[in-house]
């Protein structure tokens, strides 16, 4: 949500900064609302403030015994009481129409993003790792995993494409690297292990960006939850209308659930393997800081996601997202792309995103700054460390061997019993 004053004080430059993401102008139609309420509401405080005063002036007229003007003046006080009610709706209804229409607006870019359309023009600004070398073709996980427990078929009748049905170790090792991502995140990287509900409300979906505008993207229960997306939105929201105490700042908050997604925006992405499922576990990272702090915090989140794939031993690039790329609720975006010999192609594994004050407008979530008697909005932070079925992917592609089997990276060993390898089931 953005601050409507920033609108006000700059609508050319607002309108510009989201012509950078391809978006349309819209301070024109947002001032004309405001305007409108504004006007509005200066109306009703003029009623109010006349009805008050007219309801003192008929005690002082009784005593004065002028009957006349008493009459009058009640014969106006009953006309405000009357019109008053259908001015407070219509400015309701204005307010209503003003939030809708912020809403739907994305988030304008930082500075430093490079424009682009779409993710042919994002930027590389590290890479990590040597590709592996094999003596043979490597394959797509689609191809090898299903020798090793990863059940297509299985997952497809039981509920329609976009799911799989793990066996055996295959089962194990992507619970292992769950417990891994969560255990490090916890241990090296400060974070606070959460365990949150995966039904919320609209309102923590509102809050987190996921309403109104992507709706379709998710799962909507017959009794009006929401299946989470993400943890993001579980965990940001456990902030919402709340004001924080400086001192509790930054706070890091990290958990390990299943995600849905209904991916209706990405209708014919991925249909085949593991990539793309409507059911999928992640590691989230969220962060809740003071303004000053949040893109620091950003270069800290995106090296904490970093540390699981050097730690797996897992070769990746890290992208700086263009304005075309990010998504509608980020200001700044790092994705980290994991290398998969099979496709030979780096592939998303991990996205970063600064969102700065835009969530917790929307939560409205602030905090007390030390000294001071004002509130400030905080700045949210979040990312994947990282989405546990994209990883299997990366290990699986990356750790294949010529007989079908699959080294096991050794970080992994206390998580999956001393298994080493992945060996293809007879």
């Amino acid at each position: 949500m953005h601050d409507i004053r920033l609108i006000r004080d700059d609508p050319e430059g607002f309108d510009a900064a989201l012509a950078r993401r391809g978006a349309d102008p819209v301070a024109a139609q947002v001032l004309a609302l405001d305007e409108e309420r504004r006007a509005l509401t200066t109306r009703l405080q003029e009623a109010q403030s006349r009805r008050n005063e007219a309801s003192k002036a008929i005690g002082k007229a009784m005593g004065q015994g002028n009957t006349q003007e008493a009459e009058a003046l009640k014969a106006e006080v009953a006309e405000l009481k009357q019109s008053m009610p259908e001015l407070e709706e219509r400015e309701r209804r204005l307010g209503a129409e003003l939030q809708d229409a912020l809403a739907v607006v994305p988030n304008l870019p930082a500075d430093d993003v490079p424009d682009g359309a779409d993710e042919s023009d994002n930027v590389e600004v590290a890479v990590w790792g040597e590709k592996p070398q094999f003596d043979f073709e490597p394959r797509e996980h689609a191809d090898i995993a299903p020798a090793l427990g990863m059940d297509f078929e299985t997952g497809a009748k039981l509920s329609g494409a976009r799911f799989t049905f793990l066996r055996g170790p295959m089962a194990r090792l992507h619970r292992a690297l769950g417990q891994f991502m969560i255990d490090r995140q916890v241990a090296s990287h400060g974070y606070t292990e959460c365990a949150p509900p995966v039904l919320v409300r609209d309102e923590a979906m509102y809050g987190t960006d996921k309403l109104p505008k992507f709706a379709e993207d998710s799962f909507l229960t017959n009794d009006g939850r929401w299946l989470i997306p993400t943890a993001e939105v579980s965990l940001t929201a456990s902030v919402m209308g709340d004001i924080l105490d400086a001192g509790s700042l930054p706070m890091r908050l990290t958990a390990l659930t299943p995600c849905f997604r209904s991916e209706a925006g990405a209708a014919g992405k991925d249909t085949r393997g593991f990539i793309r499922q409507h059911q999928f576990e992640k590691c989230e990272l969220v962060s809740i800081v003071a303004p000053e702090d949040s893109e620091a915090e950003h270069e800290r989140m995106t090296a904490a996601a970093e540390d699981i794939l050097q730690a797996l031993g897992m070769p990746y690039r890290r992208m700086l997202l263009c304005t075309g790329d990010m998504g509608f609720g980020a200001r700044r975006t790092y994705d980290l792309e994991v290398w998969l010999p099979g496709q030979g192609a780096y592939r998303e594994i991990s996205s970063c995103s600064n969102t700065g004050d835009f969530q917790a407008r929307r939560m409205n979530t602030r905090y007390r700054p030390e000294g001071s008697k004002k509130t400030e909005f905080v700045h949210t932070l979040n990312g994947s460390g990282l989405a546990v079925g994209r990883t299997l992917v990366a290990l699986i592609e990356n750790g294949q061997q010529a007989d079908g089997s699959v080294t096991v990276p050794e970080v992994l060993h206390p998580y999956t019993g001393g298994l080493t390898r992945l060996e293809p089931i007879t």
